[in-house]
């Protein structure tokens, strides 16, 4: 194994009702060969004593956590990745509460650092609760580990989910930010913007901000400027619409700087309209710089 896939989306409704249409979207994430899958919009999944999720496992071939209430999930390779623990939800103010596991990657063995793994969904109507939502998100880049000899340490963390929000401007390919006015439904301006210093309402970058202050990297935004330049990183996860105005790269994952240098690709998996209105984020991770990262760091709180 080279290299290790890690894949988000918000499959929308998690299919509805249609069994079909569910099938039909992890048979596209099968073909993607994912190691670990963050999933938004699991609605349903918890009907009937977890039945839709044990449908899904079984046919991504991954073992799956759902997070309360059904809104998001992890799915993780266990021939790769072991859970160590669960998070609860975390706060009150979560709207769609988040999936977070610590998760020891087997590879690396069992002396290495593990790693905090978040799955979320920002709120959509209210740029005021997305800013303590991300703030939230923040708290897993700072999870302590305790090792052999007691050390407190804190763990690599990758998060990724459905920010409906934008990333801040300056990246080269990166889709423009709407023009407030431009976007015709009047109620979707509000949930997109906020009021700014100078008292105009601007498009909301807000929990891109507070991420990325917290030490946690949009690893599109890395890949397209840091390492290759390579546009497609940061893809549009969301298509135009008469509503909800231009493209957007409203789905991200984010990772710890720590975990950089394991970064050998980012890009967008376009899904049809049909099927789904968010896009699939594609991470790829070198499998051996991972075990060297989280090894290296378990020897230097030993030392």
């Amino acid at each position: 194994m080279s290299e290790i896939t890690l894949l988000s989306w918000n499959f929308e409704n998690n299919g509805g009702n249609d069994p079909a249409k569910r099938l039909k979207a992890q048979e596209l994430l099968v073909s993607l060969n994912p190691h670990i899958v963050f999933r938004q919009e699991m609605w349903g999944a918890d009907a009937n004593g977890n039945a839709i999720l044990y449908e899904l496992e079984h046919v991504l071939g991954l073992r799956g956590w759902l997070g309360p209430e059904s809104c998001t999930a992890i799915f993780a390779d266990p021939r790769v990745f072991r859970p160590v623990r669960e998070w609860d939800k975390a706060a009150p103010m979560w709207v769609l509460p988040p999936t977070a596991l610590v998760m020891r990657y087997l590879p690396a063995g069992d002396e290495a650092m593990p790693l905090a793994l978040v799955s979320y969904h920002l709120n959509y109507a209210s740029g005021t609760n997305r800013v303590a939502e991300s703030e939230w998100v923040s708290t897993w880049a700072d999870k302590k580990w305790t090792g052999p000899q007691g050390e407190i340490v804190r763990m690599p963390c990758l998060a990724a989910g459905d920010n409906n929000s934008y990333p801040g401007p300056g990246v080269e390919g990166d889709p423009a930010l709407p023009v407030l006015e431009q976007i015709d439904d009047r109620p979707h301006r509000l949930h997109r913007s906020y009021v700014g210093a100078n008292g105009t309402r601007v498009m909301d970058t807000r929990p891109d901000e507070a991420l990325r202050t917290a030490g946690l990297e949009d690893l599109a935004r890395y890949w397209a400027t840091a390492r290759q330049g390579n546009r497609r990183a940061v893809s549009r996860t969301v298509n135009a619409c008469a509503t909800h105005g231009p493209d957007s790269r409203v789905d991200r994952v984010y990772g710890t700087t720590d975990l950089l240098t394991a970064v050998t690709g980012v890009d967008v998996v376009e899904v049809p309209e049909d099927v789904s209105d968010h896009h699939i984020v594609r991470v790829t991770l070198d499998a051996d710089c991972i075990s060297d990262v989280l090894n290296q760091q378990a020897a230097e709180i030993a030392a």
